[in-house]
């Protein structure tokens, strides 16, 4: 089983921060800030822990907020870099970046009257864990001016601050309240995601991806237009970047989004040995789905290819979930089999049921139903 949450900020966390800020700042009172984070902290949860260590850092540094926010910065331990493939590597570091989250929580509570300061913690707390979250009541309450700074990041020499123009104004960034104003008028982000979409990083590309995914929920004619001139003489990596930001309208068979991705005609193929294996599962193993998709036509047929599960739902109904399978050209005559193994272990994003589930293989967002496995506990 996973560990919980909250040993993300274990007991061993409080004392770390004020080994960190007394180091940063001679008159910190270690003592005096242990005893207002300890009592209880072993039954709180992690966002709960997050919080009791904001309040102990907003009562013991000083009261003046901007030179406040300089010790943080001035505590905080160097920087994470990045590995071979543009992904965050935090090193050999003993810790969790999470230790950084009462930082967050801080800046975002107290540094509001204090843009510029503030700006610059969060600068430098983007390189160690995340602003995303932080940068969101910036964007709420001075959000012209935070825009300018972002735009500056997003042209930084480093890969986490440049993420952070992307992802800190996404406007459904999960786990975060929404951000009505770039919800309603994506225009304010997209001169972010223009000069990130080439990234080198791929953590920077990706984040471009599920920001215009972002879009594409509230505003598909957007995305989609976005998505046509991106994909105007794109490389291999730009174009990955698009599929992924337009998955959940490919998902929905939406005909702009798909024929944008070159796929919006209808295909001729004949859907063949359908196995679906076993056909009684059990809550708890795996289950692995293949058909064979055979082109009758004497011209070669390009098709993106997912599969299409309907899970049954604690009440008796179904829930439809889609996973990515291949965009592939069959050539005349040809045979191809697509395939997924899905695990039906219970999962803190799905829980499985008992019941009839329904498979159906989407060719270009066309149906093709493949059958069905019964679930058993």
């Amino acid at each position: 089983m996973a560990e919980p949450l909250k040993h993300l900020l274990n007991d061993g966390v409080p004392p770390r921060i004020a080994a960190m800020l007394k180091r940063a700042w001679r008159g910190f009172d270690t003592a005096a800030f242990l005893r207002q984070v300890e009592p209880g902290y072993d039954k709180l949860e992690l966002m709960q822990r997050g919080q009791r260590i904001a309040e102990a850092l907003h009562a013991h540094l000083p009261s003046d907020v901007p030179r406040a926010l300089g010790i943080l910065v001035d505590a905080m331990d160097p920087p994470m870099g990045l590995d071979a493939k543009g992904e965050p590597d935090a090193g050999d570091r003993p810790y969790s970046a999470f230790l950084y989250l009462p930082h967050s929580m801080y800046i975002a509570a107290h540094g509001l009257p204090h843009l510029e300061e503030a700006m610059r913690a969060q600068h430098a707390l983007t390189q160690r864990f995340t602003a995303e979250f932080s940068l969101r009541p910036y964007l709420s309450h001075h959000r012209d001016a935070t825009l300018r700074h972002l735009r500056a990041w997003a042209q930084d020499d480093n890969a986490h601050v440049r993420r952070a123009a992307s992802e800190g104004t996404r406007p459904r960034l999960p786990w975060a309240p929404r951000l009505p104003a770039f919800q309603k008028d994506p225009g304010l982000a997209l001169p972010l995601l223009e000069a990130l979409k080439d990234d080198v990083s791929s953590y920077v590309r990706r984040s471009v991806a599920n920001h215009l995914g972002d879009i594409a929920k509230d505003h598909p004619d957007v995305a989609t237009a976005t998505a046509r001139r991106w994909l105007s003489g794109a490389h291999t990596e730009r174009a990955a970047l698009v599929r992924h930001g337009l998955r959940f309208l490919v998902k929905q068979g939406h005909a702009d989004a798909l024929e944008a991705l070159g796929v919006g005609h209808a295909v001729t193929l004949d859907v063949r040995q359908v196995r679906i294996t076993p056909a009684r599962a059990h809550i708890g193993g795996k289950l692995r789905i293949e058909a064979e998709v055979f082109n009758p036509t004497q011209r070669a047929q390009r098709v993106l290819a997912d599969l299409q599960v309907f899970y049954v739902k604690a009440s008796g109904g179904t829930a439809p979930k889609v996973f990515k399978l291949a965009t592939l050209d069959i050539s005349p005559g040809a045979t191809v089999t697509l395939g997924k193994t899905l695990s039906l272990a219970q999962m803190t994003t799905r829980t499985h049921h008992p019941g009839r589930h329904a498979v159906v293989l989407l060719l270009n967002g066309r149906a093709q139903p493949l059958g069905h496995f019964d679930l058993t506990s």
